[in-house]
């Protein structure tokens, strides 16, 4: 979880009556996170990190709710943060806060709620035993599923409680739910509208008037509590919905996207993705392209969107596909190549979903849009350098072999030893600052890609799974 990194000892007071003697200061949750959010601003600290693409349209509103005390739902595509933005909210809780020892809520020693920890508070006085718990333990999440129960966020009668002698209408005979064991912490809901409706009613006490209802009798507990919930567009309108009496408690209903700038996309890939070789820039470029031209296309259904896990899986083939080749082949180093990017269109496919018409096309499509991608990443990286020599060289009918079993060596051997195509190698080495063999192979296979991309020479793929431009 984002920013909640114990970075210190907890503080020393262990009663009721030592913490009233330090510099403790009670602070409500919202005054809480306010305190510190305002504080991280003055200090241009940022309290959002690993939130990339978002910084100057859901950020500045995602702040405005928070500084206003709002619950907050994030109504969203999948795939767009939405859970990660819920988790990093944590981060501006205080590091350690002081809890009643052994009671069933995290109340504050300074202000006891259920009946259990009142009556010690009155018998104890400043002997009352406290415990320090840290921000990471104030968030509680819960993936809402169409099973969820009132019990499961609410609270319901203890039967065990009951067989102990203690009357229905006593109120220590409930066993809480989520949403009061996250008092004076935060409690966020992911994919809220699959809550059946009728759970959802039960929410509705304790967002707007913060007490619960169990079993037809009310214990109104003061809770302090700050609810977030994500949404999906499509589950919000179509397999289920926020009722509109809880959508009327939420004070802010923000909208996400996926990142506006091919920077950010790239960003997102290079902060997430786990990759186990060498990926050159440009092919994490490819795949950020490839992904926002997925967005785009009529042939794929953009209600379900295509999620930023679709680049990161795509990357990491690509890394693996690297690994897997220098494993075979014995290099010493694995670098991914351009050769490696056919592998994604295979596994990607079932990440999103295409428009009812497009049966069976759905790899013709996906590898028109990533030659597309290719190209424009060649024009953009390789523009100015002249490729002429190679396109003689190829004409002069010497082929350049290439393929997920042909070694970086293997593919520099094959190029032209003649001082022009040596020199158009260079160059392309020097615009990618390309040192090893694998760095320089790869440059020059996305050169040739660019080529045969701009038909100025041809490719085929023999029967051993090798690729010969010629």
């Amino acid at each position: 979880m984002a920013n909640t990194a114990t970075s210190s000892p907890a503080p020393s007071p262990r009663t009721v009556g030592e913490l009233r003697s330090s510099d403790h200061v009670q602070r409500h949750l919202r005054d809480e996170i306010r305190h510190n959010l305002l504080t991280a601003l003055r200090n241009g600290d940022d309290p959002w990190v690993g939130i990339v693409g978002l910084e100057s349209t859901v950020i500045p509103q995602l702040e405005r709710s928070l500084l206003a005390g709002h619950d907050v739902v994030l109504l969203g595509e999948r795939g767009q943060g939405k859970t990660r933005i819920l988790r990093t909210i944590a981060g501006l809780l205080d590091e350690w806060t002081p809890v009643i020892a052994g009671a069933e809520l995290g109340e504050h020693p300074f202000e006891p709620i259920t009946p259990a920890s009142q009556r010690r508070a009155a018998e104890l006085g400043d002997d009352l035993p406290i415990e320090w718990r840290h921000r990471s333990e104030r968030y509680s999440e819960k993936l809402a599923t169409p099973d969820t129960s009132v019990a499961d966020l609410v609270g319901d009668i203890d039967p065990m409680k009951v067989a102990e002698g203690r009357s229905l209408g006593d109120p220590e005979t409930i066993h809480f739910g989520l949403i009061p064991r996250a008092h004076r912490g935060i409690v966020a809901i992911n994919e809220l509208p699959d809550l059946a409706e009728r759970i959802q009613v039960s929410m509705l006490n304790v967002m707007e008037e913060r007490d619960i209802q169990v079993r037809g009798y009310s214990l109104r507990l003061p809770l302090d509590v700050l609810v977030l919930a994500s949404a999906n567009p499509e589950d919000y309108t179509n397999r289920g919905r926020i009722i509109t009496p809880l959508k009327d408690r939420f004070g802010a209903e923000i909208r996400t996207h996926y990142p506006i700038e091919l920077d950010d996309e790239i960003g997102v890939i290079e902060q997430e993705a786990d990759l186990l070789a060498t990926v050159p820039d440009y092919l994490l470029e490819i795949l950020a392209r490839f992904t926002r031209y997925t967005r785009e296309n009529p042939a794929i259904d953009q209600r379900s969107g295509v999620s930023a896990r679709f680049a990161i899986a795509g990357a990491e083939t690509v890394a693996a596909a690297a690994l897997h080749r220098a494993a075979v082949l014995g290099e010493e180093t694995a670098v991914a190549r351009v050769v490696d990017l056919e592998s994604v269109v295979e596994v990607l496919r079932g990440k999103i979903e295409f428009e009812s018409g497009e049966e069976g096309r759905e790899l013709e499509i996906l590898a028109h849009l990533l030659r597309k991608s290719v190209a424009d990443t060649v024009r953009e990286h390789l523009g100015g350098i002249d490729l002429a020599p190679l396109v003689v060289a190829l004409e002069d009918g010497h082929p350049v072999v290439t393929g997920d079993r042909v070694s970086a060596a293997d593919l520099l051997g094959s190029l032209p030893a003649d001082e022009p195509v040596g020199k158009t190698v260079e160059a392309i080495a020097a615009r990618f600052d390309a040192q090893t063999d694998g760095e320089c192979a790869a440059a020059v296979e996305l050169a040739l890609e660019g080529l045969f991309l701009a038909r100025r020479i041809g490719k085929e793929a023999d029967d051993e799974g090798q690729t010969v431009y010629g």
